[in-house]
C-alpha cells in the first residue's frame, strides 16, 4: 500500500511538471517598423509615393498661381468695370478656388489609397516572414516592439533572422 501511494504521488508530480513546462510559451518579439523600413520594397514605395505626391504639389501651385494672378487682375480692372461684371468676376475666382480645394482634396486621398496599394504587399510579406521564422524556430508568440509598445521579455528577437529570410 505505502509502495502504491509512492507510486501514486510520483506519477502525480511528474504530470505536474510535465504540464507546467507545456504551460510556458516561447516568446519573440520583432520591431516591424524596422524591418519594413529596410525592405528594399519600402524604400521604392516612398520614392514613388513622393513622385506623385510632388506632381500634385506642382500642379496645386499652379492653380494657386494663376488664382492670384486672376484675382490681381480683377482687382485692378475692378474700378473700369460693372458691379454686375465685378460680381461675376467674384464669383468666378471662388469657383477657381472650390476648385483648387476639391483637387488638393481629391490629391490626398489618391496619395492615402497608393499608399495602401503599395504597403500592403510590403507589410504582408514582412507579416509572412515573420511567422516562417518564427514558426520554424518553435516560438508561439512573436511581439511587435515597435515604438511607443512596451515589452518586458527575456524572448529573442528576431529582425536579423527575419532579414536573412527576407534577403536583406
Amino acid at each position: 500500500m505505502k509502495q502504491l501511494k509512492t507510486l501514486l504521488f510520483a506519477t502525480v508530480l511528474c504530470i505536474g511538471t510535465v504540464s507546467f513546462t507545456q504551460a510556458q510559451s516561447k516568446v519573440a518579439h520583432i520591431n516591424t517598423n524596422d524591418l519594413i523600413t529596410a525592405m528594399p520594397e519600402m524604400k521604392a514605395a516612398q520614392a514613388e509615393l513622393e513622385t506623385l505626391s510632388k506632381t500634385f504639389q506642382t500642379d496645386l501651385q499652379a492653380l494657386g498661381t494663376e488664382l492670384q494672378k486672376k484675382s490681381e487682375q480683377y482687382n485692378a480692372e475692378a474700378a473700369t468695370k460693372t458691379q454686375e461684371e465685378n460680381a461675376k468676376r467674384q464669383e468666378e475666382l471662388m469657383t477657381m478656388e472650390q476648385n483648387a480645394i476639391q483637387f488638393r482634396t481629391k490629391a490626398q486621398q489618391e496619395i492615402e489609397e497608393k499608399r495602401d496599394v503599395l504597403f500592403k504587399p510590403i507589410t504582408e510579406k514582412a507579416r509572412a516572414a515573420i511567422l516562417k521564422v518564427g514558426r520554424a524556430q518553435g516560438f508561439e508568440y512573436v511581439l511587435d516592439s515597435s515604438a511607443g509598445v512596451t515589452i518586458v521579455a527575456d524572448g529573442k528577437d528576431l529582425i536579423n533572422d527575419v532579414k536573412k529570410e527576407l534577403g536583406i
